[in-house]
């Protein structure tokens, strides 16, 4: 041979015959060697893998047959081989073999024969028919990944009937026109369920078993409709329909928006092809495979339905009889034509679409005008006077004038537009050095960085999501649509911002970050329709009935004025399940971990340019259980803190309004412009409340949204001089003893020696728990630290601002600012910041009722009479003028009161109002507080009529004001000095220690359902707090105190403790039968009590499966001792709610400003009689209805109108056994000075 050559064309299995003068290529001995050589792991799929063994296999039998030219050439003594040539690997693709080798004309090949050539032929012929079967099977793969790759839009239906009728009409030639399917499928629609079919004993139990699959799965298509992928939204429910498994777990919600989308879609369909009558458009096939599917479930269509088809024949101009045909067919369900315009709340061009088919069927049927709210009145007799239109009333109006506050509400539509806030922090700026401004600039390069590679991040997870969402599964996909990639990584690069040392849970991030795509989500679909136009309109025409100087005639409420401007507002966003929030959170959280990096050389001074994580993901216990959390690097906070940009951002709902917030007209309109805020707060994922409220006639929760918008329409200001007292002290380490926290900076430091080797294991305990209880103080202090940056740098942010508080209710109808941060129901500090914008002159009595709400606020003379207060508050006039003008550098007497700084607020009202040319013109913005006595037990003494109780709370007239807690603490120094008397030692030991500040806290929380348990740890707190108390008596005084409070409690209020002991009785008996205790509150509101046995749900995948509990999910069985537990205090906040708006609701007619903290009521000096007055008048009103058996009818009418099992035996006559009343009188109430004082 004249050149023979290793190669490694057959990879190590054999010879290779190579020219000399032709190298082999790298990539093409990459390529062999990567099919014949070491077997190494492979990627490749397995008919990759078949393709390149064939081809390795012909590539060898060419090498083999060449050699067999050579050894039947035997009487040539040498071959000599010119040129070989040995054909590439195929590209990629091509399932050709590789070509022959050729050989040169000197050494041509001899003919084959013998064995050799009959087993190459053999061997050919087994090539080429593996060959024909490898690309069958390619191919065949190919169209399988293909069809996996197409949407799916004929249903698989499992009605064999269906689904032969449909094939039959798909394959059908000529096809029956689509409308004639339409009628068919509508006249055969199965009869809808009655009422107490479809929320029967059996059909409730499925429904709540899979409530929250059903949720998620409607979330997902509702999203998907909103983002134009309506194809995937059939696809998948097309999916879903075809597992037989799946039945039940489909609703017609969830065909009702799918059929609405491609009824939609015909707009666009219609517009191109109109000109093409009686053609069976794309959409509308789809839809027609629908109302298949619906057929199929056994569901009936309802009026949405009908609504979606009749809009698509609207905007198809088809002809009248198939509309005919399906009126028809809708009046037989026992659907009104009429319907379609009251009980649906369409968009504007459905509205017309609908219009237009059902003219071309009925040309004279004009559509019923617009339900208008504000023409039914609530009947209660509680409200009667409220809504009553022949007496006089002057409702007050805001201070400004209408120009002025349609600027204001500009400024406000831009911040929720925006939809966050920058605000400029109150810590102390730091110099700008070198140091700063690189930290800055090394900061700001970080940023741009991590914005352009989360946007890269973000678009591949949107990939992964939308090919999960094409194999037929829900996924994320829809709702990372929603947002730009830009939004996105600006609100994570918020969130990273916002994050402090310590971290945050992973699911607490997941839900923050959830919820705010949401509220995003919500405020873009407004701003790209029109309601903002239509909004702004319409509210301008509201100003006319707030502003100061317009001649509008102002006889009906906010509320009232509001519905009867305009017609209801377009459908409201549905929020989104719980799990999807957090699912949809922890995912861009994962992204944020995964992609946020900075340079090594940022955290040690010797490092390199290697990239390390910005955020880690550790575990930690918290209260007994381990948690997942998100922790920043420390070089990253430091570059934070060195950088010190001194800004906070805030999203729009959690600040102030700089307008009037929205009259609320539903559970879901008022309060903001444009962000979604609840009437009702509740948990995440709890629904139970809304459903209530929804289903509730709108008249009956008139009283409810009236004083929830009467209470937001009160505007506010910041007290300026108070303010920067406060900042003066927060900026310079803080001042604890007076409410100003101290920085994390303060907190005690745990010991640094390191404990030697031979350190007793008691030694080791000792410094664990102090280290323990250094780090537990150390996060307490930055918590309230934070806390009041956040307040203090809304308060500078608002402090030259006019701006409103919304409010909204918890479940049991008490109400709350809707802004968290900054408002009037936080500590003593937070109160002094504020006082009302609009002022009021103080009139002949203002001033002393100013001086009275100070010597209130000291504390010092709570059993002392109104008069003996005024007096003391003149003796201290030189005191009051000294902390007014020196608060820091005088004599600091308000210091020392119980609230310092309101005292202080109160001290310079009082200081300008004594120095005024005419104290009684003086205008006060102050607002001064009326405190319920022990409010809880008022309630209870007026509905058991109980004279002993009513007492001890000043529900009697006295000379004197009764304090209750004294009296406990009394009646319990009885109950010692009887035990001492007989030889019981911790009695004897508890002489002289027995006070009103030991027993106040219990006797005050017993009413509101405290325990035994609780109640001892209340009093163990009291004593350990005094100095000279044995503390090796702790444990056995605070048992025996908490025994003798309860018993004392027991014979001073014995109505009470009845009450109690029925309704938690009853409550424990509704929980047996298996519902959840409900009642509804002399306002009308609807209670439902929101404790369940905890469900867990399971979010796995990532960096970590997150498992959450919720208490409120109705699947799950009531939970017997949190019912039974919860109903007295729960029912008592219920009547303390109602008390409350009914005092705003009058207060409010007779012109008053009126706010409240629960049983604190609020208003300007001048008018505190005529706010005492209305308080007492509507308490004695509330009481004179006969709640008790008001509640035991409805009970009953609730959960004893079915089966009569024992357990409902038991439940009925505890129900019907109502504790008997006393003898109270309750216009006595009337009379009463120091009922609220």
């Amino acid at each position: 041979m004249s050149a023979l050559r290793w190669g490694r064309g057959a990879a190590g299995l054999g010879w290779a015959l190579w020219p000399a003068g032709r190298p082999i290529l790298l990539a093409e001995e990459g390529a062999l060697g990567g099919i014949w050589g070491y077997r190494r792991s492979s990627s490749a799929s397995l008919c990759e893998q078949d393709r390149r063994r064939d081809w390795g296999h012909a590539e060898l039998l060419e090498v083999l047959e060449a050699r067999v030219r050579q050894l039947q050439a035997d009487h040539v003594s040498e071959v000599s081989m010119k040129q070989v040539i040995l054909a590439g690997i195929p590209e990629a693709g091509d399932s050709q073999p590789p070509k022959k080798a050729q050989v040169g004309d000197d050494g041509a090949a001899l003919g084959l024969n013998g064995r050799w050539a009959q087993r190459l032929d053999e061997d050919k012929h087994v090539m080429q028919k593996r060959k024909q079967q490898l690309d069958a099977k390619r191919k065949q793969r190919a169209e399988q990944q293909a069809r996996k790759q197409q949407l799916r839009v004929e249903p698989q239906l499992l009605s064999e009937q269906l689904a032969d009728h449909l094939q039959r009409w798909e394959h059908s030639t000529p096809r029956s026109p689509w409308k004639d399917q339409l009628a068919r499928l509508l006249q055969e629609a199965p009869k809808r369920l009655s009422h107490a079919e479809e929320h029967g004993p059996v059909n409730r139990i499925s429904r709540m078993r899979h409530e929250g699959q059903q949720q998620r799965l409607l979330a997902f298509l509702e999203c998907c409709v909103l983002v134009d992928q309506l194809p995937l939204a059939h696809h998948v429910l097309v999916t879903e329909h075809s597992k037989s498994r799946q039945k039940g777990v489909l609703t017609l919600p969830m065909y009702n928006t799918v059929l609405l989308g491609w009824a939609r879609k015909e707009q666009t369909a219609a517009m191109l092809q109109r000109h093409q009558e009686g053609k069976s458009l794309g959409s509308f096939k789809e839809l027609v495979y629908v109302f298949f599917m619906m057929k199929d479930a056994g569901l009936a269509p309802d009026l949405l339905s009908y609504a979606a088809a009749l809009q698509c024949m609207g905007r198809l101009n088809q002809d009248a009889s198939t509309i005919q045909r399906c009126l028809k067919k809708m009046a037989q369900d026992g659907l009104q034509l009429e319907e379609l315009f009251t009980s649906l709340r369409l968009y504007k061009e459905d509205k017309a679409a609908l219009l237009r088919a059902v003219h071309k069927a009925e040309p004279t049927f004009i559509p019923p005008q617009p339900f208008v709210p504000s023409s039914q009145v609530n009947t209660s007799p509680l409200l009667r006077e409220i809504y009553d239109k022949d007496h006089p009333v002057s409702y007050p109006r805001q201070h400004l004038p209408l120009k002025t506050l349609k600027c204001l509400f500009q400024k406000q539509l831009s911040v929720e537009m925006a939809t966050t806030v920058t605000v400029d922090s109150v810590e102390k700026a730091p110099s700008l050095t070198t140091e700063v401004l690189k930290a800055r600039k090394t900061l700001q390069e970080l940023r741009a960085r991590w914005e352009a590679e989360l946007c890269v991040a973000l678009r591949q997870t949107k990939a992964s999501e939308a090919r999960a969402a094409r194999k037929g599964r829900p996924s994320l996909f829809p709702y990372l649509c929603l947002l730009s990639e830009e939004e996105f990584a600006q609100l994570l690069l918020q969130t990273l911002q916002a994050l402090s040392s310590q971290g945050e849970s992973l699911l607490s991030l997941a839900q923050q970050l959830g919820l705010r795509i949401f509220n995003r989500h919500v405020v873009q679909r407004k701003l790209l329709s029109d309601e903002v136009q239509a909004l702004q309109q319409r509210y301008f025409k509201y100003l006319r009935l707030l502003a100061s100087d317009t001649q509008e005639a102002v006889d009906c409420l906010p509320r009232q004025y509001w519905e009867a401007l305009g017609a209801p507002e377009a459908p409201h966003e549905q929020p989104w399940p719980f799990p999807v929030l957090v699912q949809l959170g922890k995912q861009l959280a994962e992204v944020l971990v995964q992609t946020v990096k900075m340079p090594d050389h940022l955290a040690q001074r010797q490092g390199t340019c290697r990239l390390i994580p910005v955020l880690y993901h550790v575990y930690s216990f918290r209260s007994f259980r381990q948690i997942g959390i998100l922790k920043p690097h420390p070089a990253f906070m430091q570059l934070l803190e060195t950088a010190a940009l001194r800004t906070m951002t805030f999203e729009a709902a959690e600040v102030p309004m700089l307008c009037p917030p929205l009259p609320w007209t539903s559970p879901h309109s008022g309060a903001f412009l444009l962000s979604p805020t609840k009437l009702m707060r509740s948990m995440e994922g709890t629904m139970q409340h809304q459903r209530l409220l929804e289903g509730c006639p709108p008249t009956e929760l008139h009283g409810a949204l009236d004083a929830l918008t009467q209470l937001g329409n009160c505007a506010w200001r910041v007290n300026g001089r108070v303010l920067d007292l406060v900042l003066t002290l927060f900026t310079n380490k803080g001042c604890p003893r007076l409410g100003v926290p101290a920085p994390a900076s303060e907190a005690p430091r745990p010991p640094e020696c390191r404990l030697p080797a031979d350190a007793s294991p008691e030694r080791k305990t000792e410094l664990r728990r102090e280290l323990a209880r250094c780090l537990k103080m150390a996060r307490e202090m930055h918590s309230l630290w934070t806390d009041a940056l956040y307040r203090l740098s809304l308060a500078q942010h608002l402090r030259h601002s006019v701006f409103w508080l919304p409010h909204n209710m918890d479940f049991r109808g008490r109400t709350y600012p809707c802004p968290p941060h900054f408002n009037h129901l936080g500590s003593d500090l937070a109160r002094a910041l504020l006082e009302f914008a609009q002022g009021r002159p103080l009139g002949p009595h203002g001033l002393d009722w100013l001086k009275i709400h100070l010597v209130n606020l000291t504390g010092l003379k709570k059993r002392e009479t109104l008069q003996a207060r005024l007096a003391f508050a003149d003796e201290m006039m030189e005191d009051i003028l000294d902390s007014a003008d020196q608060p820091m550098m005088g004599r600091k007497w308000w210091m020392e009161a119980d609230e310092p700084w309101q005292a202080l607020a109160c001290c310079m009202e009082i200081a300008r109002a004594v120095r005024a040319p005419n104290p009684a013109a003086h205008i006060s913005h102050f607002p001064v507080h009326q405190d319920g006595s022990c409010n809880g037990l008022q309630h209870y003494a007026a509905l058991g009529r109980d004279s002993a109780g009513a007492v001890s709370v000043n529900l009697v007239p006295s000379d004197l004001p009764q304090d209750v807690y004294s009296s406990v603490a009394a009646q319990v120094e009885v109950f010692r000095r009887q035990d001492a008397e007989r030889g019981v030692q911790v009695a004897q030991v508890l002489e002289g220690f027995i006070s009103r500040k030991v027993v106040k806290q219990t006797v005050m929380t017993v009413v509101y359902g405290v325990t035994r348990y609780g109640g001892r740890l209340q009093i163990e707190k009291r004593l350990r707090e005094l100095s000279d108390f044995p503390q090796e008596f702790v444990w056995q005084a605070s048992h025996y105190l908490v025994r003798q409070v309860f018993n004392s409690l027991q014979e001073m209020f014995s109505g009470t403790r009845a009450i109690q002991h029925w309704l938690a009785e009853s409550a424990r008996l509704i929980a047996h039968t298996g519902f959840a205790v409900e009642w509804v509150t002399p306002l009308g509101i609807p209670v439902i009590q929101p404790y369940h046995q905890d469900s867990k749900v399971l979010i796995s995948g990532g960096i970590q499966s997150l498992t959450f509990s919720n208490s409120g999910d109705t699947s799950q069985k009531p939970n017997t001792l949190k019912q039974k537990n919860g109903f007295p205090p729960n029912f008592i906040h219920s009547l303390d709610s109602s008390h409350m708006m009914l005092t705003a609701l009058h207060c409010y007619r007779k012109g008053l400003t009126f706010v409240s903290v629960h049983d604190c009521f609020w208003t300007h000096a001048a008018d505190v009689a005529i706010m005492n007055q209305v308080c007492r008048e509507q308490f004695v009103r509330l009481h004179s209805q006969p709640i008790l058996h008001d509640l035991s009818r409805f009970l009953v009418e609730r959960f004893c109108s079915g089966s009569r099992s024992t357990d409902v035996t038991k439940l009925l006559d505890m129900l019907l056994s109502v504790p008997k009343t006393g003898t109270f009188n309750l216009e006595q109430v009337k009379h009463s000075t120091y009922f609220f004082s």
